[in-house]
């Protein structure tokens, strides 16, 4: 098939800040676009050739904008399925895959899923309701600390608690649920693994992550991974089995965690481009975002070499700002080696809102992570 600068069309359902950058890639290759989103402020809307209103939880919508795409892929999992599977049945290639997504959408799902495949994870419990879980604590079938994780719908740290006390099971959302035992670990990684349908597989380097205490969402990411060659090649075998047993067509992102006995354990998968690559626009040879669309396209994969250490700080909005976004002191981080601003077009700003993320490469990833240091210490986005 001709992708390029011709009559095909890639839908892709999710007009967010991933899928603005994708849309620099099809526009790169001019590859005709059509997105679907339920905000007429979608940062995508800018990007693509096609834009249409809708939503993706709804069957319908989801389904009528399917029959009019050659290929269809996503950048939020929050997806209907149903729709997805029936455009499958009638010829329409989707990717990821609807019975990929059902496994990952809902986390009990995806956990059950990585016992049943012998993968590595922390031992959990599953509750059709959160009152349950004080029943599991009288019976001594679960002891404090544990991570509670709402079942569907959480992202960027919504939808995740540590619970120590009693108390802190309050005002919890009451629907399914898991509870996770609290895992003592060094570092949190992640590797994306690439895969397209012929079933040619490529690894990103193994990258860490460092995460803010309160909002529970990624503050850097840098890559490579300051770990040894051993625990590197475990982890990227361990992302290797996942890959595999999920049997994707696209990117797939597995978050790991490193344990103080140097075990590697599956957190959770996204299956699609992510945070932890957004590094590799500036310092790989092939970004998360093209290699996406190439694995998609079932084109040949790109090279995932990095060019440079590289650094990604996350912007988001300060805590006590909501109301029109003001990057300030954009200008002056821009004067520092290396760095690069990516602001992903969202007019309004609230406490710990993903707005933009900065990338910082360079030879010495120790001088990367300190220029990040100071990135972070620079740029507030406040309101005006």
């Amino acid at each position: 098939m001709n992708y390029f600068s011709s009559d095909f069309k890639l839908g892709i359902l999710g007009g967010g800040q991933l899928g603005k950058m994708l849309l620099n890639n099809t526009r790169k290759f001019d590859i005709y676009t059509s997105v679907l989103d339920a905000s007429e402020e979608a940062p995508s809307k800018i990007a693509c050739n096609e834009f249409h209103l809708g939503d993706l939880m709804d069957y319908q919508s989801v389904y009528n904008f399917g029959k009019h795409v050659d290929v269809l892929t996503i950048e939020i999992e929050n997806v209907n399925v149903d729709a997805l599977e029936a455009l499958e049945k009638e010829g329409k290639k989707v990717f990821p895959s609807s019975k990929t997504l059902r496994a990952i959408q809902n986390k009990a799902t995806q956990k059950l899923f990585y016992r049943d495949n012998n993968i590595p994870t922390a031992n959990f419990m599953r509750f059709a309701y959160a009152s349950e879980i004080k029943d599991a604590i009288e019976n001594e079938s679960l002891a404090f600390p544990f991570v509670w994780k709402s079942a569907q719908f959480g992202y960027d740290g919504n939808g995740v608690k540590i619970i120590r006390s009693i108390n802190d099971l309050n005002d919890l959302p009451k629907g399914e649920c898991i509870a996770e035992d609290m895992i003592p670990f060094k570092n949190e990684l992640a590797v994306i693994v690439a895969r397209n349908e012929n079933g040619a597989i490529a690894t990103y380097p193994v990258v860490e992550m460092e995460f803010h205490p309160e909002a529970n969402q990624v503050e850097y990411v840098i890559c490579p991974a300051r770990i040894n060659n051993e625990i590197a090649t475990k982890a990227t075998e361990v992302a290797l089995k996942v890959s595999k047993a999920f049997n994707h067509v696209g990117l797939l992102a597995v978050e790991l965690f490193l344990t103080q006995t140097d075990e590697i354990l599956v957190n959770e998968v996204a299956p699609r481009p992510h945070n932890s690559g957004h590094h590799t626009i500036e310092s790989s040879y092939t970004s998360q975002f093209e290699q996406h669309i190439r694995a998609i396209l079932n084109l040949p994969l790109g090279n995932t070499n990095t060019k440079a250490a590289g650094v990604m700080v996350n912007l988001v909005g300060a805590e006590n700002h909501t109301g029109n976004v003001h990057y300030q002191n954009i200008e002056t981080i821009m004067k520092f080696e290396g760095v690069t601003p990516h602001i992903y077009g969202k007019k309004q700003t609230r406490p710990f809102r993903k707005m933009g993320h900065v990338t910082i490469v360079n030879k010495d990833i120790n001088k990367a992570r300190e220029i990040a240091e100071e990135v972070k210490n620079t740029i507030k986005v406040i309101s005006n």
